[in-house]
């Protein structure tokens, strides 16, 4: 698969603050990316910087080995959805789309052709003359879709679109987005902080904090094969403990030795692990490896979110099976739910679920305050 954008070392800062810290990024042709991040970790700002609105302090921007620093937004082959769609109000749903297209003075019928052919492709069909301003939020996103692609960019940037819909419409959007993405072999970059949209719709995803990538890598590698702590905090739940590396295939971690399947550990080392919360099993208390007090039960739909008391350290268990809360029970884990992880700078701030608890109870507190 060909480069189409590398970033090499790109860095940028607004108001003294350090928003992007030399990061390097490559991204394929006809490729489905996403960054994933929380706010303010620098993702809008990269696809801003590939997209040309705003310019590194330092490093290259390269579009197929060729460095566009200076190249202003409408000399890059890049289109961009706007995280408000950024409509025209006066112009119906045929003139958005056909906009760029007139700009060229592209003759008539070859537009009437084309924007047909986006208008089916999003699915669109009928509503040519409709007002934009009359339509739903995920009408209006499939039209400043389809103007993005009429053009037929080598690469579509979309910016947070889906956050104002509601969920059954996101998912929508989602199976929508990535359709259009595998029709047209367009190399879609989309910036998000919701983890399942990222899972759900990317070839690859970028997760971003404070400024720099902490990890790249298919759905499944980034959540099965967190390379830190944040990572494995921010896709998905995850129980993270202290441990040590006693040996390969060996760690030792709430006062208990468990086999696991990774190595190359040095003997000794401390290290982080991570359990998901769907690979515990709660067992009688007699046959589990450890054992703790459940503090709270809360049922999700297809399963119980448990928290679970162990020596101090809340755990989190998800499981089919109802346990009551103040019920001491047992808890298993098979050698391949064990992942082992270096320590970084964000071990011990992420995998207690007492937060839960504390946090709920700090509302509490203010909601007493303003109810008095």
């Amino acid at each position: 698969m060909s480069k189409i954008i590398e970033l090499k070392q790109v860095s940028k800062m607004f108001d003294g603050e350090m928003v992007l810290n030399h990061i390097d990024l490559t991204i394929n042709d006809k490729e489905f990316i996403t960054l994933l991040g929380p706010s303010g970790c620098g993702k809008s700002t990269t696809l801003r910087i590939i997209g040309g609105f705003v310019t590194p302090d330092s490093g290259d921007v390269l579009f197929e080995g060729k460095r566009i620093n200076d190249e202003p937004p409408h000399h890059r082959n890049v289109n961009t959805v706007f995280q408000k769609y950024a409509l025209f109000p006066h112009l119906n749903v045929f003139e958005n789309i056909a906009f760029a297209l007139r700009l060229k003075k592209v003759p008539k019928n070859e537009i009437n052709r084309l924007v047909g052919e986006m208008l089916e492709m999003v699915a669109l069909k009928g509503f040519e003359r409709k007002n934009v301003t009359l339509l739903s939020g995920g009408q209006q996103q499939r039209v400043a879709i389809a103007r993005a692609l009429i053009n037929k960019p080598r690469i579509l940037l979309i910016g947070e679109p889906l956050g104002a819909l509601d969920l059954k419409l996101r998912k929508d959007m989602q199976n929508e987005l990535k359709k259009i993405q595998k029709q047209t072999g367009i190399t879609f970059i989309y910036v998000t902080h919701d983890q399942e949209e990222a899972l759900s719709m990317s070839d690859r995803v970028v997760v971003m904090a404070d400024g720099c990538i902490q990890q790249i890598g298919t759905p499944t590698d980034i959540y099965n094969e967190p390379t830190n702590a944040f990572v494995a905090d921010f896709i998905g739940e995850s129980n993270i403990v202290d441990g040590v590396m006693l040996k390969d295939h060996t760690v030792r971690f709430s006062g208990q030795v468990f086999e696991c399947v990774d190595k190359g550990f040095g003997v000794d080392e401390a290290v982080d692990v991570v359990v998901r919360p769907e690979d515990v099993d709660v067992v009688p208390v007699d046959k589990g490896m450890l054992h703790g007090i459940v503090t709270s039960v809360t049922f999700k739909g297809v399963h119980y979110e448990i928290i679970v008391d162990i020596g101090g350290f809340k755990w989190m268990v998800q499981s089919t099976d109802y346990v009551g809360e103040g019920q001491k029970i047992g808890l298993f884990i098979e050698p391949e739910a064990i992942h082992i992880m270096k320590k970084s700078e964000y071990s011990g701030q992420f995998g207690d679920y007492s937060t839960f608890s504390d946090e709920m109870d700090e509302l509490s507190d203010v909601d007493s305050v303003d109810d008095e």
